[in-house]
């Protein structure tokens, strides 16, 4: 069942001495579901509530469009299939738009424009100064992403984890020689303390569109999201939720 726009409730009042009508507005619940181990885009706070910059930007569009969001976290490679059988109405999670995924799902205007890049271990700077150099090494990546998919074609030994923490901690522990990843993901990394002693690599390996996905044929809902990131973009509600998380408002 597709989503519909925010409806007007409209409650007649029969009680003796009571002679108006009480008309109370009612929002839509919007069921967003995320992968809340993706940093900064999304991830569990201090007091284990999603957070991030999908999270704002889904808000967002919902204030603007008269949603009651609602977010549930799950396992990346499962939001599509929640998605397909209506456990939920709508994914953000850092999503990358591909053919193959289009052919299940039906995405938004691009969100956000993205990249793949590798981190590697400072002391293998001078080893590792290409992505050829890496054709031979095992890698290491997040189920389900199109890090992972990069990752086999780069070298076709890679190691899947569930989380890009679990990938992060792989690297650190030596078991591979480079993890793929969404660039500003890595860059975050980068930032933290537990990233002592890990670089990126100075090539970047592909460019990459973020969409909001809906289940295929939800023309509804897709045509109010859309209509919702112009407003946030047209407001400049989306320029701060970028400076927020990025440091930059593009």
């Amino acid at each position: 069942m597709a989503v519909k726009f925010s409806t007007v409730v409209k409650t007649l009042c029969a009680a003796a001495a009571v002679t108006f009508c009480a008309v109370q507005a009612q929002a839509e619940v919007l069921r967003v579901g995320t992968e809340a181990t993706y940093a900064p885009f999304e991830f569990m706070d201090d007091n284990v509530q999603p957070q991030g910059y999908d999270i704002d930007i889904i808000n967002a569009v919902g204030k603007a469009m008269g949603y009651d969001v609602q977010v549930q976290n799950m396992a990346f490679d499962g939001l599509i299939p929640a998605l397909m059988t209506s456990q939920i109405d709508v994914v953000i999670a850092a999503m990358t738009i591909t053919e193959e995924r289009a052919k299940r799902v039906d995405f938004t205007e691009p969100y956000y424009k993205s990249g793949l890049s590798i981190l590697i271990l400072e002391e293998n700077k001078d080893k590792f100064k290409t992505i050829d150099d890496l054709k031979n090494e095992r890698l290491c990546a997040q189920i389900g992403t199109t890090g992972a998919l990069k990752a086999q074609e780069i070298s076709g030994n890679v190691g899947a984890f569930n989380t890009e923490p679990e990938a992060f901690m792989e690297l650190k522990a030596k078991g591979c020689a480079g993890v793929v990843n969404d660039r500003p993901v890595n860059l975050y990394f980068l930032t933290k303390s537990a990233s002592k002693g890990v670089i990126e690599m100075s090539e970047r390996i592909t460019a990459e569109d973020y969409g909001i996905a809906v289940r295929k044929g939800n023309s509804e809902l897709l045509k109010a999201l859309n209509e919702g990131l112009k407003k946030i973009k047209e407001s400049g509600e989306m320029a701060k939720i970028h400076q927020k998380w990025f440091s930059v408002s593009e």
